[in-house]
């Protein structure tokens, strides 16, 4: 790390199954729209590539991180926990203690349901402040540039514009994925690069 990229890079480390879709969406959203680059593991696809590989890559060229551990917890019998986000905050909070100095500077945001539901699992995180988003698009929206205007982007709309610019892209993007003979359900399943470029595409349209 060390380069201006990564200096406007946040590595996302968040669920990626269809009911955290909105939410991902918003998350995504207000980090581009605040001048930041998204990294996130299917930024790209590749089926020679380790995971494990992509996943550290992306955390060393990233000065910020995301880690939504909302997910974690089994939600039916016999399922088992999900510890791909805990894990990949145990990297993320690892290279920031025993990496270069340029390393320790990472900056990261822990994110959850519930404020303290957390400590059941890893309560070795007891006293860390953690951003509770309820679930609600609308609260990802607020926690992320709350946290991100602290850090690095001092004078950031406020959430309310955040939120507004969003909910218009979203309509936006609705109806120019309907005009391009998306269905629902393609829209769902769309790549990440893809939305990327659209929200990038909608950001640089005339006011």
């Amino acid at each position: 790390m060390g380069s201006s990229s990564a200096e406007d890079s946040v590595f996302i480390n968040c669920p990626f199954d269809a009911a955290y879709q909105p939410l991902l969406q918003a998350l995504l959203f207000t980090t581009v729209y605040l001048g930041l680059r998204p990294r996130i593991a299917l930024e790209r696809s590749d089926s020679g590539e380790s995971r494990i590989s992509k996943i550290l890559e992306l955390i060393r060229e990233s000065r910020y991180a995301i880690h939504d551990l909302s997910r974690m917890q089994a939600r039916e019998a016999g399922e088992y926990y999900r510890l791909n986000m805990p894990f990949e905050l145990g990297l993320d909070v690892g290279c920031r203690h025993f990496g270069t100095d340029a390393l320790a500077q990472k900056r990261c945001l822990i994110m959850e349901s519930e404020r303290y539901r957390y400590q059941v699992a890893l309560s070795d995180l007891a006293g860390s402040d953690i951003a509770a988003h309820e679930d609600e698009p609308r609260r990802v929206v607020t926690e992320v540039r709350n946290w991100l205007a602290m850090q690095c982007r001092p004078g950031a709309p406020g959430p309310t514009e955040v939120w507004g610019a969003y909910a218009d892209f979203s309509t936006w993007y609705k109806m120019s994925l309907t005009c391009q003979g998306f269905s629902g359900e393609d829209a769902s399943d769309l790549p990440v690069p893809e939305l990327l470029h659209s929200i990038r595409r909608w950001l640089e349209l005339p006011a």
